[in-house]
């Protein structure tokens, strides 16, 4: 699978999941579309959205209901596509969210894989640990608070492949993936506080998305932009910055999340 298929891939997924056509990630123009309920979006996504913001690095294309057209569609034409996904300029977004009883909630950014650069890495670079492959039976008694990342409890029918890395038979690094989609796997990555810095992450998630890849699904990483260290790994592990991301939810919702 090359770099462009890989993107292709994903696109059309994007594309299933805001109701819109691959084409208009690559238009400079804005696109503005009604979200609609699809059996192929990603599998944790509630839809129709309210409000979704995606771009590939071209424009900007909105997933809206139709009571929020109005407010997106002022938005995303009163700025640059660079400066839509930051603040200040999301305070105005918000603002006008907050009139119609919704927050500005998830923002984002995926990463997809550089196949030329992931090929050149090596089992070796996890460190000297043991290297295992794991599949879902695996996973029974992995649904641990260190684990949540790579593992997902509420979710568990979507983990399917994970890599972990073992010191004398104790588990200290695990990669784990969710079949999100048909077509693409998300990887997620926990290392034990006492066995990072040692490259564990980097050599376990590109383990992991060759395993992926040799599977004829496309791995896909995500991070908060804030969350440094997993972008470096992210980088690290061969994977590029593809698409960015940002989801309003109702204030109930956030508000919420907030209390946790």
């Amino acid at each position: 699978m090359t770099n462009q298929e890989i993107l292709k891939i994903a696109m059309t997924q994007s594309a299933i999941d805001l109701s819109a056509e691959p084409s208009d990630f690559e238009k400079s123009e804005n696109v503005v579309v009604i979200s609609h309920e699809s059996d192929g979006a990603r599998r944790y996504l509630k839809l129709p959205f309210s409000c979704q913001l995606v771009s590939y690095g071209s424009g900007v294309v909105a997933s809206v209901s139709p009571e929020f057209r109005e407010v997106t569609e002022n938005y995303i034409n009163k700025y640059p596509v660079e400066h839509l996904f930051e603040t200040p300029n999301l305070h105005v977004l918000n603002e006008a969210l907050v009139e119609k009883g919704q927050k500005i909630c998830f923002m984002a950014e995926y990463f997809l894989p550089d196949v030329d650069v992931l090929n050149q890495r090596t089992v070796e670079d996890a460190g000297p640990y043991k290297i295992k492959l794991l599949t879902q039976a695996d996973f029974a008694d992995l649904y641990l608070p260190e684990w949540s990342n790579a593992l997902c409890k509420d979710r568990a029918q979507l983990d399917v492949l994970g890599v972990g890395a073992y010191d004398n038979g104790r588990l200290v690094g695990l990669a784990g993936c969710s079949a999100d989609c048909d077509s693409m796997w998300q990887i997620g990555i926990d290392v034990l506080p006492e066995y990072r810095r040692q490259g564990i992450a980097a050599g376990l998630t590109s383990r992991l998305a060759i395993e992926v890849l040799n599977r004829g699904k496309v791995p896909f990483y995500c991070a908060a932009w804030s969350n440094v260290k997993s972008v470096r790994n992210a980088i690290k592990s061969g994977f590029r910055p593809a698409w960015v991301e940002m989801t309003a939810k109702p204030i109930e919702y956030v508000d919420g999340m907030n209390k946790k």
